[in-house]
């Protein structure tokens, strides 16, 4: 019987720093032991100035992301309704408008606004900052004849933003006066946007006219931000909550 122990190794020269797989030879580097500075860790030169720079990065003032999502929101939702009720034929300052500003713009507002804690301005920006990028590739995907979407396809799209619109309308019965009005004002546009795409196609323009004014108090509320901030007081109040 062959004795296994004197059995020579397949590469006796480096057989401890190599193995065979599949596709080859491979080398393992021999392992150094490690000294006791690597096992801790780069140690800082000086660890109170990084404290300090921390605390500087800290105390830093930030934007509010508000007035980016609020603006992009006014803006596009504006533009969308010259077009519904007729005064600008074309639908593409939409669809761009959409993409970059309604779209994009409102949804790393959104994203901002979750470092702030900002629960209600988190999940209000970035949804609708997708609802407006969704809508746009909805209208590109019927100039292409890609996924078509018809009129009552579009018409449950929007019924279902109306009820996700419900939910955060209540939430803003609770925040401020100028909140309230902006997030009723949407609401009601949406539901006359559902009937129109349901047998009603007059109320387009009617949702026309009514969302112009949410997309004035969205800018308003934009402007309350800004404009409170540089002059120091209260220029343009936002209102009691309908709820307390």
């Amino acid at each position: 019987m062959t004795d296994l122990a004197r059995i020579e190794p397949l590469f006796p020269s480096q057989s401890e720093n190599f193995f065979y797989s599949g596709f080859g030879l491979f080398e393992v580097p021999p392992i150094s032991p490690m000294s006791k500075s690597e096992k801790r860790g780069p140690q800082p030169n000086n660890p109170m100035g990084e404290v300090k720079e921390v605390k500087r990065m800290a105390e830093q003032k930030l934007g509010n992301p508000a007035v980016v999502g609020l603006a992009g929101f006014g803006l596009t939702t504006l533009v969308l309704q010259f077009h519904n009720v007729g005064w600008m034929p074309s639908i593409g300052p939409v669809v761009w408008l959409g993409l970059i500003f309604g779209g994009t713009a409102q949804l790393i507002a959104g994203l901002q606004e979750m470092k702030t804690g900002n629960n209600f301005g988190y999940c209000a920006f970035t949804s609708y900052g997708t609802f407006w990028i969704a809508l746009c590739f909805m209208l590109l995907g019927n100039k292409y004849d890609l996924f078509k979407a018809g009129t009552e396809d579009v018409g449950w799209f929007l019924v279902a933003w109306t009820l996700f619109s419900v939910i955060l309308w209540i939430g803003s019965l609770r925040i401020h006066g100028a909140m309230a009005l902006t997030f009723t004002t949407l609401v009601i546009g949406f539901i006359l946007l559902d009937l129109a795409h349901f047998g009603y196609p007059g109320l387009t323009v009617v949702a026309g006219y009514e969302l112009m004014f949410c997309a004035m108090m969205a800018w308003y509320m934009m402007a309350r931000i800004i404009l409170n901030e540089l002059y120091g007081k209260e220029i343009l109040p936002a209102g009691k909550p309908w709820v307390s």
